[in-house]
């Protein structure tokens, strides 16, 4: 167990006052913290490192996990914590995150006891969000447990502790009772781990308790993961079937994302009125009374007590809109063809695309088995057949509504902020392909293009990313509204199938049937 040795008075890194321990796991403790040198405040994790840390070591893991955490900061906006620093001290890694407005979820759980299944699926559905996210950009998290998620009083969870998994030789640092049994025979390790916690997540909010119990020893606790049977769930009701799926200890007789997804979405169908708990009281404000305590002037750290989150929020929405492409509304389809080289030795047949022909306004009459979906949100678009709203991700000033059949590409994200710049060529290049830059297997197709979409300024980019048969292609396109928000539209599919003429007429159909909010 991780010990709180460090005293209150000293500084991390020469910089990071610590100031309460609110969370505590196996090898991990998180404090509330103080940045002295921005006036900011933190969250920050300590981790015990499994092995001695030399200088290789040390910036092996503070580069992986500051990569990562960045890397799926713009895969999934609003819902995963910013790594503002890492640095590796004493053999302890030292995790640094802008604030988050939310209750770890352990502490929630240690208050409530469990949550009811409604609830449990709730919370399910958006971890699974993030997970699709990561997987689809090939990125295994590894770490999941209820430290790493953070419940907020409004919006979806907040994952943290990305880029850990790897980032040392020995494969597991912080929480055994969520390890999966790969794990805890010491295997490699991919989405099926993820999947393995998130079954181990959904029982431990519904039963309270985890599946396998802490035993003391992480080499005992991993040991009855791996070979102990799982104490059946009692609670679980119309979940039962995803948990127990979800937890099997063959990896590859897990359940899939779109049947987990399909269940939890059923359960939230059937048991809508339980989902009604009051939301839980963030208790991170606390931070802030341990400064006064300590006996600080409140200065501007403390006044940003209030702004902390409007500040991440806001550079979330840049992000969402940004990553997305800052899109559109209206009927013009992308203005140039794109190509590619392909990967070397390979065939590029469905990663040459040829683009849709422009076309100058939308048709009246929509292709066979479309049908036209309007969102709460105002906006509009036809569907395929069998196509519907799969997620919703919101920050204040900024959402995404991802659409598609079982939520594997092909699908559609529509995403809406408030907050670009002036330039949608600019914003491609200067604030989204850096980040994009990361993913693994990335290439961009072309150049940015600047385009024109309803008579606003537009920019269309295209890129590959991910690697085999995980490979994706994706175009975007930004548009600005003219009223310093914008909106986009990103399509992707598997990189073999973009060209098929299915892909072809989804991609011309969304660009020519997309309309704006009135007003």
């Amino acid at each position: 167990m991780t010990k709180a040795h460090v005293s209150a008075h000293e500084l991390v890194a020469g910089r990071y006052r610590l100031l309460e321990v609110f969370a505590r796991e196996t090898n991990r403790l998180w404090w509330y913290a103080e940045d002295v040198a921005a006036e900011q405040p933190r969250l920050v994790a300590q981790t015990t490192l499994p092995e001695p840390a030399g200088d290789d070591t040390a910036r092996r893991v503070t580069a992986r996990v500051v990569r990562t955490s960045e890397t799926m900061r713009l895969l999934c906006p609003g819902q995963v914590a910013t790594v503002v620093d890492a640095v590796v001290e004493a053999g302890t890694l030292w995790t640094v995150t802008e604030w988050i407005d939310g209750t770890p979820l352990g502490e929630l759980l240690g208050r409530e006891g469990g949550f009811n299944v409604a609830r449990a699926a709730r919370v399910g559905l958006e971890l699974l969000d993030v997970l699709q996210a990561a997987h689809d950009g090939g990125i295994t998290h590894g770490e999941l447990s209820p430290g790493q998620v953070f419940v907020r009083d409004s919006g979806p969870v907040v994952v943290t502790g990305f880029g850990l998994a790897g980032a040392t030789l020995v494969p597991r640092l912080t929480a055994p009772s969520y390890a999966s049994p790969e794990q805890a025979r010491d295997e490699r390790i991919g989405p099926a781990a993820d999947l393995w916690a998130l079954g181990a997540l959904l029982y431990t909010m519904v039963e309270g308790r985890p599946p396998f119990r802490d035993r003391g020893r992480p080499d005992a606790t991993l040991k009855a993961v791996d070979r102990l049977p799982l104490r059946t769930p009692l609670r679980t009701g119309p979940l039962t079937q995803a948990v127990q799926g979800l937890l099997r200890k063959n990896s590859r007789e897990r359940l899939t994302r779109p049947v987990v997804r399909e269940a939890l979405i059923r359960t939230l169908d059937e048991d809508a009125d339980a989902d009604r708990e009051p939301a839980p009281v963030p208790r991170l404000r606390g931070a802030y009374a341990g400064v006064r305590l300590a006996g600080r002037e409140p200065g501007r750290w403390l006044l940003a007590a209030g702004t902390a989150l409007a500040v991440v929020t806001v550079a979330a929405a840049v992000l969402a809109a940004t990553h997305q492409g800052p899109g559109a509304g209206g009927a013009q389809a992308p203005a140039h063809p794109a190509t590619s080289a392909g990967p070397p030795g390979r065939s590029t047949a469905g990663t040459a695309p040829s683009s849709p022909t422009p076309t100058a306004s939308a048709s009246a009459v929509l292709p066979a088995g479309y049908h036209r979906y309007t969102a709460p949100e105002g906006f509009s678009v036809a569907l395929p057949a069998g196509w519907k709203r799969l997620t919703t991700s919101r920050v204040t000033g900024a959402y995404r509504v991802t659409f598609g059949r079982d939520g594997t590409s092909p699908t559609l994200a529509v995403t809406h902020s408030e907050h670009v710049g002036p330039d949608p060529v600019a914003v491609w290049q200067e604030d989204v392909e850096p980040g994009l830059q990361r993913l693994p297997g990335y290439q961009r197709i072309g150049t940015v293009r600047a385009t024109t979409y309803e008579g606003y300024r537009a920019a269309d980019l295209e890129w590959l990313a991910g690697t085999g048969d995980a490979r994706v292609h994706t175009f975007g396109r930004g548009f600005l509204t003219g009223r310093g928000d914008a909106f986009s539209l990103r399509f992707k599919t598997p990189a073999a199938t973009w060209n098929d003429a299915v892909n072809r007429l989804a991609l011309r159909t969304f660009l020519q049937t997309f309309r704006l909010p009135r007003g």
